[in-house]
């Protein structure tokens, strides 16, 4: 399996960061680090996450990441990371 990161989930990543770096941050290295390592084990165990029904044509899944969603697609031999937020946020 091959990781792929799309650009709205780079655009995430960079966006959780801007807002938590100010803050703290060790944290917000913290977290960066927490989600590419969980993104990081998905070759080995791309059907980690919990299938979402509501795209019932694709393989998209996701898991939780502390206190964040990060949702991927499988598609043949690619995981692409498809998005990333904080569980709090409105989406």
């Amino acid at each position: 399996m091959r990781l792929n990161w799309s650009g709205p989930a780079l655009r995430d990543l960079d966006r959780l960061f801007a807002f938590l770096a100010p803050k703290n941050l060790p944290a917000a290295l913290n977290v960066l680090e927490s989600l590419t390592a969980a993104a990081d084990r998905l070759i080995d165990h791309p059907r980690l996450g919990i299938r979402l029904s509501q795209y019932a044509a694709r393989e998209v899944r996701h898991i939780i990441v502390g206190d964040y969603d990060l949702r991927y697609e499988i598609e043949g031999d690619i995981i692409r990371i498809a998005s990333i937020w904080h569980g709090r946020e409105n989406r």
